[in-house]
């Protein structure tokens, strides 16, 4: 996997690439300032600011989203921001022009910023380590790379797990589906490590376990319900079907009778366990509607909550770049 620096010498956040690396006190601080941008009433409201009044924000998604890609035009322009969301297949990148020759053109434009989503693992890294070369102050924010990291989603599921129980020194988190192939999975893993979560789980048949799984020190279970068993917090994945190489399960019927979260599957988490998840929600196959509709569940919460968490990492990033 390709690498690059998301801190400068200073210690401040440049690119956002991963959770894995970024120090306890920084995603604190993201958290903190996410706070900031929220306004907790009868319903949470989120406010406006001018920290990127006058600079540009490139949105370059080659791989279709609509909840992460609406998120960030709307974070980037509750900051202030000019927002270009660029439209990759009718771009020149659709004609067969190199990436890195697409941002070069980019960076012409008088851009501040990007954020990048794209299918193959390790582009957000490739484009940031560009950047570092020929265009350094530029920020790149990784908005999902294959199946190797979603940092922002990392932070909000962080958010809205803080927002919900306050300390994480206590709780014990279960992930459950599809850990092989999910970005989420593995970037809620790195956060919660570095929060200091004492008890992080993985849930999924060996076909959805990755081979290393115990090296990112969290404990494997192929039963959900002895996964489940007093847990604080479910993370519910949407089965990655557009990222697995081969066929690895017989049917969404039968993964639903395994692994789905169901109601009666829900009783053996702890009374008060909130449920996320990243979304799309395929329901009926990684979660009933009994269960997503339910007080315990916080999906809708965490959509609300992923534009503060993202208007707060623009602008910590942005604060760098002065």
């Amino acid at each position: 996997m390709i690498k690059t620096k998301q801190i400068n010498k200073s210690g401040e956040l440049i690119h956002l690439i991963s959770t894995e690396g970024i120090p306890k006190s920084i995603v604190l601080e993201i958290l903190d300032r996410t706070s900031n941008f929220l306004n907790f009433g009868e319903k949470i409201t989120i406010q406006n600011s001018p920290v990127l009044k006058g600079k540009t924000v490139f949105n370059i998604f080659f791989e279709s989203s609509t909840r992460t890609s609406t998120t960030f035009e709307i974070a980037a322009k509750r900051l202030s921001a000019d927002v270009i969301n660029f439209n990759v297949p009718n771009s020149s990148a659709a004609k067969g022009e190199s990436l890195l020759d697409t941002v070069d053109n980019l960076i012409s434009m008088q851009a501040n910023m990007f954020v990048i989503r794209h299918s193959q693992s390790g582009a957000s890294a490739l484009i940031a380590n560009h950047i570092n070369l020929v265009a350094p102050g530029i920020n790149i924010l990784n908005a999902g790379d294959g199946s190797h990291a979603h940092p922002t989603q990392a932070l909000l599921d962080m958010y809205t797990i803080r927002h919900f129980k306050q300390d994480f020194s206590y709780l014990s988190v279960a992930i459950i589906g599809d850990i092989v192939n999910s970005r989420v999975a593995r970037s809620d893993i790195h956060a919660l490590s570095t929060l200091g979560v004492p008890d992080i789980r993985v849930i999924a048949p060996k076909t959805l376990l990755p081979p290393e799984v115990s090296k990112f020190g969290v404990k494997s279970f192929v039963n959900i319900e002895e996964g489940l068993s007093g847990v604080d917090v479910a993370i519910v994945l949407r089965l990655q079907r557009e990222r697995m190489n081969s066929p690895s399960l017989p049917s969404s019927e039968e993964y639903n009778k395994l692994y789905g979260l169901t109601k009666e599957r829900l009783v053996k988490c702890s009374p008060d366990v909130i449920v996320l998840h990243p979304g799309p929600m395929n329901r009926g196959i990684e979660i009933d509607s009994l269960v997503a509709d339910s007080s315990h569940a916080v999906i809708l919460k965490q959509v609300t909550f992923g534009i503060a968490v993202r208007m707060a990492v623009m602008e910590i990033l942005n604060r760098a770049s002065l």
